[in-house]
């Protein structure tokens, strides 16, 4: 049963981060007008947008990055490290983000980015718990578990 909402789960998560990468590379200037749109409500300035195409490549290439270890994830879940890396890429995203929010950069997109990613950070890594153990290394007998 754990396994089958696992796999569920991971191809969901790389079907969501694919079409947001997707987003993220075609119009990247409306998802941001979208939160400066709720910026000045909440009484948070709005982001500037960059000068140059270069981080909307490596926000691009980040969500492919993200894609992939979610798939892999959802397909191989005896395979433990693609939803470590997985969650960690979140965690990491979730941490830069709200430390540039609290360290002067206040703009509702990152504490927006902080909170979504962190909150995938900790769904995966339950997800990975909730997969039970990764089968045993082989011992010296060669068979799984024997402990040598």
């Amino acid at each position: 049963m754990a396994e089958r909402w696992i796999r569920a789960s991971g191809y969901a998560l790389a079907i969501v981060f694919a079409a947001v990468g997707v987003i993220f590379l075609l119009i990247p200037a409306r998802v941001l007008a979208f939160f400066n749109g709720l910026s000045g409500p909440l009484g948070l300035p709005p982001a500037p947008a960059p000068e140059a195409p270069f981080f909307v490549v490596l926000a691009a290439a980040y969500m492919s990055v993200v894609t992939v270890l979610a798939w892999n994830a959802g397909a191989n879940p005896e395979v433990r490290v693609y939803p470590r890396l997985l969650a960690m890429a979140k965690a990491v995203s979730s941490f830069l983000s709200f430390g540039y929010f609290a360290f002067g950069a206040r703009y509702l997109i990152l504490l927006a980015n902080g909170i979504v990613d962190g909150a995938i950070a900790l769904f995966v890594l339950w997800m990975f718990l909730r997969g039970g153990k990764a089968p045993a290394a082989p011992g010296p007998s060669g068979r799984r578990g024997d402990g040598g």
